[in-house]
């Protein structure tokens, strides 16, 4: 649910991903009141944060993203680099 001063819209596709005792935040967003594209950004246990450059069209495409990176490069992929910008 949106608060009413959240510029974002924020996914049910949103929330915590545990896999191999690693935690990420996923957060799946666009700007609240509008039918923008949707930004995908996971953020590690450190507060290291992975954002990729290009938005998707809906938020069930940024998710599918997210898991297609999970099960090509594995969840380790998001500790290595401290920010990163996918595309």
């Amino acid at each position: 649910m949106t608060e009413k001063n959240d510029p974002f819209e924020h996914s049910d596709y949103a929330g915590e991903f545990v896999e191999d005792d690693i935690v990420l935040r996923l957060d799946i967003y666009r700007p609240a009141g509008t039918n923008g594209d949707w930004t995908l950004e996971v953020v590690d246990e450190t507060g290291a944060t992975t954002v990729w450059d290009e938005p998707f069209a809906t938020d069930r495409d940024a998710y599918e993203e997210f898991l297609a990176t999970i099960e090509r490069d594995g969840i380790r992929a998001f500790l290595e680099e401290p920010v990163t910008l996918l595309h």
